[in-house]
């Protein structure tokens, strides 16, 4: 069994200081917006879900002592970042395309910014989940991947547990290290608040195909919003 993933890798180093850099430290919706406009022209104006038509996730980090801000964006189609001034980067823009093989047993060490949601059934037979909250520690952020860890490709379905999508990939719960991380907000969006954790750690390929549709279509909520890009390494414990 294997899978492929292809696609476009943007890494984009800003000095954070500049003012479109700043504004986008500062609220969601700006950091939003200096995503999409790398891919103007795409997708027509007024269509449906141009993000994931276009397959485009992102991450970013700022550090603070040198004041960059690094942005890793992913899609499938070529951006063009030439809307960013020239003095708003510390560096060059690296565009790597990515062929990756995915193969059962293959083994990868991951790192990912979630935005999880957790439920709580209320105890009653056959009652419903309470709605979702945002995990606020870092041990709810670990139960909630370790259930989407898919330990063979003969677990049952992709939402084996009260529709949850699994993996495709094998967790090492050893390996976990889980990094709650400062919530973000916008002006825009009045209540708006994505809480947000770092993960990092080391899996092993079950279903590729089910990997592939996680490493494509993204993990957890936010997604338009910097949350969901699990990039993976070859290395780490495989299963043979």
């Amino acid at each position: 069994m294997t899978a492929r993933l292809i696609t476009c890798h943007s890494i984009l180093a800003l000095d954070a200081r500049h003012p479109l850099a700043a504004r986008s430290l500062l609220d969601a919706q700006d950091m939003h917006r200096l995503v999409m406009g790398g891919f103007r022209g795409w997708v027509e104006d007024g269509e449906r879900d141009p993000r994931a038509q276009m397959g485009i996730l992102s991450t970013w980090s700022v550090d603070l002592r040198s004041d960059t801000l690094l942005l890793v964006v992913q899609s499938k189609v070529t951006p063009d970042w030439s809307f960013i001034p020239r003095e708003a980067f510390t560096r060059r823009i690296e565009t790597i395309g990515v062929d990756q093989p995915l193969c059962k047993g293959d083994g990868f060490t991951f790192r990912t910014v979630l935005s999880a949601l957790t439920s709580r059934p209320d105890g009653r037979p056959g009652a419903r989940r309470s709605p979702k909250h945002p995990a606020v520690r870092p041990d709810q952020v670990r139960d909630w991947l370790m259930k989407r860890s898919q330990p063979t490709v003969d677990a049952p379905g992709p939402t084996a547990d009260s529709g949850v999508r699994l993996l495709g990939a094998e967790i090492d719960p050893r390996s976990l290290a889980v990094r709650m991380l400062p919530p973000v907000t916008s002006r825009h969006h009045a209540g708006l608040k994505i809480t947000r954790s770092e993960v990092r750690g080391h899996l092993a390929v079950t279903d590729p195909e089910a990997l592939h549709r996680t490493l494509t279509d993204g993990l957890g909520s936010a997604r338009a919003y910097g949350c969901g890009l699990l990039l993976v390494r070859p290395g780490g414990p495989g299963q043979g």
